[in-house]
């Protein structure tokens, strides 16, 4: 069985996802590591500004909302992605099918328990034929916009009855995340800055010039898994329910389809390509900033081969990685701008004078692109609150 070291995965980390190397394009980037996170809208240009030299804030804009080869997309784990468009097919199928079905049944009986129904599926249906055909009649426009110009996006709900973190909340932006999901609806035109979200929806059809047509759900499992294997690997079949927001049962399923091999890491097995088990050789010395929700951060389950004894530090109790510094394919500590915008590195743990001058002109760099601008992570790491 071949067995892959500590050095060897953090090697292969380095050259797959670009941060010993860096990549040649924005699309190179998210195919490769199958998508960037997005939730965080500031993320997915952070991660780029890592990985690509000479990147801009304008060049992931003008492939969003110009080219529209990249598309803002609801799918693992429920998680919203940037991923290239000719990939949505495989990621309809291969997860988002799977998030639809469960945000529909949620928002059916939701709708019911607040009494604005009592066929929560028929109500749906309707609101959702009535933001299609707005959106098919008067193009682009906003939550609030589609809100007000429909009733059939009335209606509200408690999440939480009774507890201090409960309150209405209006059901219609579920109506569209619902749409979204399911490929009918995209984030369009985005109304704020590149750390804001606000996006105004529009037919798929009308943005990308064509529906998605989703791939067979066996030929999408395979082919992104195979991809995602290729890049996070080796790894270990939890990592790859967890990553896919899928069952166990759905990851070794794709293991035998593209007959992965079972290899050893350090002790506990995990999974490989049959063609792709050659030494990999060691990487120069390197240092990453790396954004709140980054890809690379949040790619595994089991993290203790790069995160260490650090989880408590650099992820939020909800399992949210916040903003990392790594040197040499670990994380060492995380960041944060000071009062004065400044990006400043904190470290975790000793890691020599070399390593520390690097993390340092790296913040230098990220202080200088961002050029006053104030990112602030939704969701904080305790090491990022640190001041």
């Amino acid at each position: 069985m071949r067995t892959f070291t500590l050095a060897e995965r953090r090697a292969r980390l380095a050259r797959r996802h670009f941060l010993g190397e860096p990549a040649d394009s924005i699309a190179t980037v998210a195919g490769t590591v199958v998508g960037l996170h997005s939730t965080d809208p500031a993320t997915p240009f952070l991660s780029l500004w890592a990985r690509l030299n000479g990147f801009s804030v304008t060049d992931l804009e003008a492939e969003l909302y110009q080219r529209r080869t990249l598309v803002k997309h609801l799918a693992m784990r429920r998680t919203l992605w940037a991923v290239r468009a000719e990939d949505l097919p495989l990621v309809q199928s291969a997860a988002s099918d799977r998030v639809a079905a469960n945000e529909r049944r949620r928002l059916v009986a939701d709708a019911q328990k607040a009494g604005i129904t009592d066929d929560g599926e028929r109500w749906l249906d309707r609101a959702c034929e009535a933001v299609l055909r707005r959106l098919g009649e008067h193009g682009p426009a906003s939550a609030k916009e589609l809100r007000a110009a429909l009733p059939e996006l009335a209606g509200s709900y408690d999440y939480a009855p009774g507890k201090r973190w409960g309150g209405e909340t209006p059901l219609a932006p579920r109506v569209l995340t619902v749409l979204a999901v399911r490929g009918d609806i995209v984030r369009g035109p985005n109304d704020g800055a590149w750390t804001v979200s606000r996006p105004r929806w529009t037919t798929t059809a009308d943005w990308l010039g064509s529906a998605v047509e989703p791939e067979a759900a066996e030929v999408a499992r395979a082919e992104l898994v195979r991809r995602w294997l290729r890049a996070f690997g080796p790894a270990t079949v939890t990592d790859i329910k967890w990553w896919f927001g899928n069952t166990l049962t759905w990851a070794r399923q794709a293991l035998r389809d593209i007959d992965a091999v079972e290899v050893d890491l350090d002790g506990t097995p995990g999974y490989a390509l049959p063609d792709d088990l050659e030494p990999e050789p060691d990487a120069e010395p390197w240092c990453a900033l790396l954004p709140a929700l980054d890809v690379t951060t949040m790619g595994w389950f089991d993290r203790d081969w790069y995160l260490g004894e650090h989880r408590s530090q650099v992820f939020d109790t909800n399992g949210n990685g916040g903003t990392t510094a790594w040197w040499n394919g670990r994380i060492v500590g995380g960041g944060g701008q000071d009062d004065d915008g400044r990006v400043a590195v904190r470290l975790l743990e000793e890691v020599g004078r070399d390593a520390q001058r690097a993390l340092e002109r790296r913040a230098d760099e990220l202080t200088e692109w961002l050029a006053g601008v104030r990112v602030s992570p939704r969701f904080p790491s305790p090491l990022s609150k640190q001041r």
